[in-house]
């Protein structure tokens, strides 16, 4: 049977493009109604426009017709002509060149009689964004300024920007700042201004870097006549122009508490406007406004309640997120304002677990005597929910109130009960709440016990649940009459445990059983320290490092002298009164400045997740980058579980150095650490009394109170107080010291960095700070001169330098100042290290004067 004859290839249609010969015959086709008069010769353009952005759209080349579609531009068609427009604006910066070929036709459009033609044409010439063709923008970006039609003068404004952006010397050169803020405070139409504003405020802070004159100017903007002139056209602007006047407003600062109550009382019914973006930007201008006046503060956290709980309420998920993100900040500023709204922050089935969890914290920050009963019964509901994680957040919550003082007795009592639920992660986190109340709630510890020693540790998965169980057994082993012989069999099962958080806690624990009920943990204890010595857990070599590391103490530790082991190990307990909070509160407060903004939602300042190009001329010191936020970056940070656990369990490792010296100081010429072969025998505890009893390996190398080990060093004990070294000579400055730009450059490029501080300003020197110059002549006063200043408000950078008199070593500082929480972050370089702390002291004593004279 002859084969099938190939079918024809079907022809591609205008949807789905060929490729380069699907451009070859949009070319000919555009050549062909280039100077075509037909009657349907501008339908045919369109329809072949459509083509030619179809092919944009799904990636193919056609830059290639750049020049049939410039010939073809020539027509009446506004659709047309947007087609024309977009391929131009998407090609030209690609192909500067044949960027040159738009500028007739779309400087002709820019005369076009049809303002919507104008302003379209305008548009594309200010989004060529080509350096080469800058001369060609500045005539029409003038006369756009000054066309009679709304619309066009629109365009202009912004497109002032752009051109800054491609040269900010043509823009300067042009004055186009100076017809935008005369348009901004005489133009009829509020979207005009509203882009003035916007371009203004764009041009003047890139320039403020390089220019004292737009720093004066950037401060007139934030000034009581445009301020108050901005606000009381505000009822005009659209939702995005009102959110920018409130931005603004937000910067202001009053001279009196008459001005605060005037822009409170003209901003009033923005409260009640139905999007959420102006709601939050009208609470920002009464919370920094109000920052200083204590009661009024206080009133205005009341009067936005309201209407930021009914935005909860409204909208999307998301835009509901948003709103508790800003919520959950005023919560945890003013938790009792909030705790008779409780209701308002209960989950709902349909909220998103996200939403979920943020509620839940909300719950707890709100929590007291009043409340604590019907919040604990609605978390004890959340417990069994399907959702695991929102269902451990539940029990988190539960014991998180419990250890604010509120009603502990009954939620001991609902903790105990989440141990009968038969789940594995409720357990697990019930046991770590149960071991935090322990630690804060002594007198607990009976009821507790109780309850705790029927749990079999073969039913617990989750690390941290088992290691808090084994914590348990450990402080209170007297009591629980099994311990030591559950301990053993969690010992016996010790490889089959591959968690080095349990593998440590077993540790402890055993060795603190030992101290309270010695007969019966002889055996289980050698046989940990045994184990953890030789301990080559693969997967994390690192805490594999600790349990060895750890046992090897404590082996050490008891040879040198059991009691000194047991004060160690076991020492009186001290309930905890405070556990340790992941966000520090100047994070806090960082977060609060920058209200209404993304990182509010992030938890973290902008300077954390933007890019320093994005930063504007103010960046915050690279040094606080290090900070962490929740459970992020736990290495810089001293995490809750972390803390507890320190302060149950000394962890102190021995280094190689301090091994070597000790086994050189015995003779030893072995070059490892082997584990004492008794320590596997039941010989490792002799006979003797409690008290008597010490661990003396006959075979290894024995440790005196005299050897270079020395136990009192590393634990503290009887070190004797080293005295106090000399006060630094006192610092004075060279009152002329000169440094050129470039040579401080070179030098803070060169210089290491000698110290980070953190200093407060009088809340007369952050009012001052609206004329940045007042503190740059102030501290000229002091000898110490300014090289560069910029940002704005309420964030102002400076870069100081002063030179030590007789000598040739300066001092660079850059002082990063936020006039908000009237905080300055200092970061000094000095050639002369040895007295960058006495600079230092000298430099904020001088900062702290500043506007008290």
């Amino acid at each position: 049977m002859a084969p099938t004859a190939p079918s024809a290839a079907k022809s591609a249609s205008p949807s789905q493009p060929s490729g380069k010969s699907e451009v070859a015959d949009l070319k000919q086709q555009l050549r062909q109604l280039a100077g075509s008069r037909a009657p349907d010769a501008d339908d045919q353009r369109r329809d072949v426009f459509k083509r030619v952005i179809s092919c944009m759209t799904a990636g193919i080349d056609v830059s290639a017709a750049f020049g049939e579609m410039v010939l073809c531009s020539a027509t009446s068609d506004v659709v047309t002509k947007k087609m024309c427009y977009l391929y131009v604006g998407a090609h030209a910066r690609a192909h500067p060149d044949l960027a040159l070929l738009t500028i007739n036709f779309l400087q002709r459009d820019c005369r076009d009689q049809d303002p919507t033609i104008r302003g379209l044409a305008l548009r594309s010439l200010c989004s060529l964004r080509v350096p080469n063709l800058v001369e060609y923008l500045v005539t029409p970006l003038t006369t756009g300024l000054k066309d009679p039609s709304a619309y066009v003068r629109m365009i202009a404004a912004v497109g002032a920007a752009k051109l800054y952006h491609i040269s900010a010397t043509a823009c300067i050169d042009a004055d186009l700042p100076a017809s935008l803020k005369a348009l901004m405070l005489s133009d009829p139409d509020a979207q005009v201004v509203a882009n003035c504003l916007h371009s203004l405020q764009e041009i003047w802070t890139l320039e403020a870097a390089n220019s004292e004159a737009a720093a004066r100017e950037i401060e007139t903007l934030y000034s009581k006549p445009v301020v108050f002139y901005l606000l009381n056209k505000i009822k005009e602007f659209s939702e995005w122009a009102q959110c920018l006047v409130l931005e603004l407003a937000s910067k202001f600062l009053p001279s009196d508490n008459n001005e605060i109550f005037d822009i409170m009382n003209l901003l009033e019914d923005r409260l009640q406007h139905a999007n959420g973006a102006v709601v939050l930007s009208t609470i920002k201008v009464f919370l920094h406004l109000t920052m200083s006046m204590t009661d009024v503060h206080q009133q205005v956290y009341e009067r936005i309640k309201a209407p930021l709980l009914t935005l909860v309420g409204a909208g999307s998920p998301e835009q509901s997120y948003a709103v508790l993100c800003h919520l959950h900040q005023l919560v945890m500023r003013a938790p009792m304002l909030f705790s008779s709204d409780y209701k308002s922050f209960y989950c709902q089935f349909s909220d998103p677990s996200y939403v979920k969890k943020l509620k839940l914290e909300m719950l707890t920050a709100i929590a007291n005597e009043s409340n604590t009963y019907e919040i604990v019964t609605e978390l004890c509901e959340y417990a069994g929910n399907v959702d695991i994680p929102i269902a451990r957040e539940s029990i988190r919550a539960v014991g998180k109130i419990a250890l604010q003082q509120y009603d502990v007795n009954a939620i001991v009592d609902r903790l105990l009960q989440f141990l009968e639920m038969d789940k594995d992660y409720v357990t697990a986190e019930t046991l770590v709440l149960v071991k935090d109340l322990l630690r804060k709630y002594p007198q607990w510890s009976h009821d507790c016990i109780a309850v705790v020693g029927n749990i079999s540790s073969k039913n617990i998965q989750e690390p941290k649940g088992k290691a808090a169980l084994i914590w348990m057994l450990g402080e209170y082993s007297q009591d629980m009459h099994d311990a030591p012989y559950v301990l053993e069999g969690l010992v016996e099962n010790w490889d089959e445990e591959h968690s080095p958080e349990v593998r440590l806690h077993l540790l402890t624990a055993v060795l603190k059983c030992f101290f309270k009920r010695p007969p019966e943990t002889q055996k289980a204890l050698g046989a940990t320290l045994a184990a953890g010595l030789s301990d080559t857990h693969q997967l994390n070599r690192t805490l594999s490092q600790d349990v060895h590391d750890r046992a090897l103490f404590y082996y050490r530790l008891l040879q040198y002298d059991p009691a000194v082991a047991e004060r160690v190990v076991n020492p009186p307990k001290q309930a905890v009164s405070v556990f340790a909070d992941t966000q520090s509160s100047e994070m806090k407060d960082r977060i609060f400045d920058e209200f209404n903004s993304l990182s509010v939602v992030y938890q973290k300042p902008s300077y954390m997740f933007t890019d320093k190009e994005h930063r504007g001329p103010f960046e915050y010191s690279e040094d606080l980058t290090n900070l962490a936020v929740g459970t992020e970056a736990q290495e810089n940070v001293i995490s809750a579980q972390r803390y507890q656990e320190n302060d149950n369990d000394l962890l102190l490792s021995t280094s190689d150095k301090e091994d070597n010296g000790t086994r050189a100081s015995n003779g030893s010429a072995t070059s490892t650490y082997n584990a004492p072969s008794d320590l596997i025998g039941s010989s490792l505890i002799s006979s003797q009394t409690p008290a008597e009893t010490s661990l003396i390996n006959t075979g290894g190398p024995t440790y005196s109170s005299q050897s270079n080990f020395s136990l009192d060093d590393l634990l503290g004990l009887g070190v004797t107080e080293t005295p106090a070294p000399p006060p630094p000579p006192a610092l004075t400055l060279n009152s002329k010291p000169v440094l050129d730009p470039g040579t401080f450059q070179r030098k803070w490029g060169q210089l290491a960095l000698a110290l980070t501080q953190e200093c407060s300003l009088s809340p007369q020197g952050a009012a001052s700070l609206m004329n940045p110059q007042s503190l740059i002549r102030h501290m000229q006063s002091n000898y110490i001169q300014c090289i560069a200043s910029g940002g704005q408000p309420p964030n102002y950078k400076f870069f100081f330098y002063a030179q030590k008199d007789g000598a040739t070593a300066f001092f660079l500082v850059e002082c990063i100042v936020n006039t908000a929480s009237a905080k300055a972050q200092l970061k000094i370089k000095a050639d002369d290290g040895a007295a960058a702390e006495a600079f230092s002291t000298l430099f904020q004593s001088a900062l702290s004067k500043f506007g008290l004279s």
